[in-house]
């Protein structure tokens, strides 16, 4: 799932090959990596989860999709500034159409260019795809999902200490899902913007890898960086809860801690 500069440096120009700038349109026109299209993933947001909200989360994301030029057959690399939420996301969500070929670049934008490897400024035109993707359910989790296992399965709140104890109120209640255990997501990176190593990671994470994980936050963008964290280090059984705070913690009738 994760691809150093270096690597990255050797598909530059294959068309095979589809790099995809999930930061802002307004970072990409400043610069960006040779051939990469834009795709501004933190402008996907989704907090209903119930059936026909999955339905429609599916077929939207299934439509940009396919905008951006993204194919089962093309190898398709994320990147933000760093190793950040927003390619995590992108891995999350390629890995939910079950497509074959999915990376993130390590370090970002801003370990490319501290390494003064090749930028470009003007715009790459998306080259639309008709994307369909079979949908896994073993990588993304809704509500209902999460109250009927809640004493089952692992949750992990992967926001800051202050929204997990309720300091922080970015929801119509504040606090937490019952038994879920605050990990903040930033420890998953090393102060130069990259990935902790695994042993590092490993003793973050000091649990069993048999156990099933549920990460959230408040959007599902930094539960989708701790869902990478946790599979580059071998837990196999991990969902992210799609609606997270944002959701549960609007929906009166869910129980909070």
């Amino acid at each position: 799932m994760i691809i150093s500069a270096d690597q990255l440096l050797q598909y530059l120009g294959k068309k095979d090959v589809l790099i995809i700038d999930a930061r802002s349109f307004h970072d990409y026109s400043k610069s960006h990596i040779p051939g990469a299209v834009n795709l501004d993933l933190f402008s996907m947001h989704w907090i209903d989860t119930s059936n026909t909200g999955i339905e429609s989360f599916n077929e939207q994301t299934r439509k940009v999709f396919s905008f951006v030029g993204i194919h089962e057959s093309k190898k398709v690399i994320f990147y933000d500034d760093v190793s950040g939420m927003l390619a995590a996301r992108g891995v999350l969500l390629c890995h939910y159409f079950s497509h074959p070929d999915v990376n993130m670049l390590d370090g970002g934008f801003s370990n490319w260019s501290k390494r003064n490897f090749q930028i470009e400024i003007s715009q790459n035109k998306p080259l639309p795809t008709n994307f369909t993707g079979k949908i896994d359910n073993n990588v993304i989790a809704g509500f209902q999902y999460v109250l009927d296992n809640i004493n089952k399965i692992t949750i992990l709140d992967v926001r800051s200490k202050e929204e997990f104890n309720g300091e922080i109120v970015r929801a119509a209640r504040v606090g937490h899902i019952p038994t879920s255990t605050n990990m903040d997501w930033t420890e998953n990176i090393s102060k130069d913007g990259v990935f902790k190593n695994d042993e590092d990671l490993s003793k973050l994470y000091n649990i069993s890898k048999d156990a099933e994980i549920v990460t959230y936050c408040q959007g599902a963008y930094r539960a989708a960086n701790t869902y990478v964290s946790l599979k580059k280090i071998g837990f196999t059984n991990v969902k992210v809860y799609l609606g997270s705070w944002g959701e549960w913690g609007n929906m009166l009738e869910l129980p909070i801690e």
